[in-house]
């Protein structure tokens, strides 16, 4: 079955996660060629008031589980958030990537319309289409956290490019 929702979500959070697990191997060999100590880039930020890279990292994660388990009409896994460590986030990602690795196209059928509730019973409760909720707040959550990731990295002399934060697709 060919499902649109499960083919702009699943199949782009995969290659870019993947990619970010890359960027960050770099990144803490980089760390370790330089005598960096690793927390200095895993607590790096583009500004003061901006999540440091680890969680950015889990926040990408976090959206890419959220999403993908909202649209496929399934309970959002939970974490812990707990990591601390290139290590500890690397195991994020690849647990992330065995979730979705688990999902099919066909829990996506006909969800474009299904509604999907952000912080439900709170003041900021908003009511979304499956579609809506993919293409207006789930993906440029998603991109924006991996983006800012890859930003934090390579503002701080790691050398990577667009094929880096593309990754394999």
């Amino acid at each position: 079955m060919n499902s649109p929702m499960f083919a702009n979500s699943v199949p782009v959070f995969k290659q870019l996660l993947r990619a970010l697990r890359a960027i960050l191997a770099q990144a803490e060999a980089h760390a370790a060629a330089k005598s960096i100590e690793p927390n200095a880039l895993l607590q790096a930020r583009l500004y003061p008031d901006m999540f440091p890279l680890i969680k950015q990292v889990q926040i990408a994660a976090d959206f890419s589980r959220g999403i993908s388990a909202r649209l496929a009409g399934i309970d959002v896994p939970v974490y812990d958030g707990k990591e601390q460590s290139f290590a500890d986030l690397d195991g994020l990602l690849a647990q992330t990537l065995a979730f979705l690795d688990g999902l099919s196209a066909a829990q996506f059928a006909d969800r474009e319309a299904a509604a999907i509730v952000l912080r439900a019973g709170t003041p900021k409760e908003k009511k979304l289409t499956g579609q809506t909720y993919l293409a207006n707040y789930g993906l440029p959550q998603f991109l924006f956290h991996v983006t800012t990731a890859y930003a934090i990295l390579r503002h701080n002399g790691l050398a990577i490019g667009k094929r880096d934060f593309m990754g394999a697709y």
